[in-house]
């Protein structure tokens, strides 16, 4: 099966036009764009220093995350002279709300493959911060989907292509975890497949950075908010359920401490969720090239 490369905005004028070293061009965009929304995002954490209520502190995220969009596309509009179609709000609401749906749906079958195995334990939570949840995960989504997919992958693609894109770029999203509590480089890995390679796929699907962003949020809130499981090693402080891993399950199978995302059920859901997205793609091009 070829790598797809059609509807991906990858940029070919400006500092990414043909030409000598585009690839070292390309890599020293993608590291200056990573450190003008970095020192933007940084202002949550002086907020944060200021005044460190937790509403005051999740608000500000998502002020710094809307500046860091609208810098994204001002970077792109002065670097790269384009329109930034990768963030077209026209396809916003659609493909936002197919993503949520489908990361949902994802990971209700990543749990239900470990509780069908007798890897956990659910029992009843108390689900008060709903809200905060939702906000939290929508965040987290918005946030990681614009540094990974749209600067780190995106960027890399215009320097080695796609295939090395992916490879690089999920190895990197895999490694970010490895400073969460209760890491291993098997939960790194199996991070690489479900984060790095199957958000990458919707990104490549659509061409655009919304059905990715609903895949992470409603994956991160399904698996936390719903289930009760940690998330990346983290423990939530309320959920609808409260999920445990059972005692003498190896670790590799139900995640352990990390979580879910760690375990054999939900690498195999994320690569497979990557092949069909791939196929898909392929089928589109196809056609496309049938008419």
């Amino acid at each position: 099966m070829s790598t797809p490369k059609a509807g991906v905005a990858l940029g070919s004028s400006g500092v990414l036009r043909p030409g000598a070293w585009r690839w070292l061009r390309s890599l020293g965009w993608m590291l200056l764009c990573l450190v003008a929304l970095a020192a933007i995002l940084s202002l949550q954490s002086l907020a944060r220093a200021i005044y460190p209520d937790s509403n005051v502190v999740l608000a500000m995220a998502f002020v710094c995350t809307a500046l860091a969009y609208l810098a994204y596309a001002a970077l792109v509009r002065w670097g790269e002279k384009r329109v930034p179609s990768e963030l077209d709000l026209r396809a916003l609401p659609s493909e936002l709300a197919s993503g949520l749906v489908t990361g949902a749906l994802l990971f209700a079958l990543v749990f239900s493959l470990l509780w069908l195995s007798g890897a956990y334990q659910v029992a009843p939570g108390q689900w008060r911060d709903w809200p905060h949840d939702l906000r939290e995960a929508l965040g987290t989504g918005l946030l990681e989907e614009l540094l990974a997919r749209l600067v780190v992958f995106r960027l890399l693609a215009r320097a080695f292509g796609i295939r090395w894109a992916l490879a690089l770029s999920a190895a990197a999203f895999g490694a970010a975890h490895l400073g969460n509590a209760h890491a291993s480089r098997f939960a790194a890995l199996a991070i690489a497949v479900e984060a790095g390679l199957m958000l990458a796929g919707f990104y490549l699907l659509t061409g655009r950075i919304w059905m990715s962003v609903g895949v992470h949020a409603a994956w991160n809130f399904t698996q936390g908010a719903i289930f009760g499981a940690r998330v990346s090693g983290m423990e939530d402080s309320g959920s609808l359920l409260v999920s445990t891993p059972v005692a003498g399950v190896s670790p590799i199978w139900s995640g352990g401490a990390f979580g879910p995302e760690a375990s054999v059920p939900a690498m195999v859901v994320g690569l497979l969720a990557f092949v069909l997205i791939l196929g898909r793609i392929r089928r589109h091009r196809l056609e496309r090239a049938s008419t």
